[in-house]
């Protein structure tokens, strides 16, 4: 039986998705110098912050398995 994730674990997850997604756009767009007014510690800082909403929903999703 597959147990679905709790509440708080999907919105992790999404925020982790949109959060990377935007990510992954800005750099292309950077990339191609569309825009190339956005400093790179922004950048920096929306990798971290995605890197840590999919730590936390990890965790969350471990701590409901135990």
């Amino acid at each position: 039986m597959n147990r679905q994730p709790g509440t708080g674990t999907t919105i992790f997850l999404y925020i982790f998705g949109i959060s990377l997604l935007v990510t992954a756009v800005i750099v292309v767009l950077r990339g191609t110098g569309v825009v190339g007014w956005i400093p790179g510690y922004v950048i920096w800082a929306l990798v971290l912050f995605s890197i840590g909403a999919g730590v936390l929903a990890a965790l969350k999703n471990l701590n409901r398995r135990w």
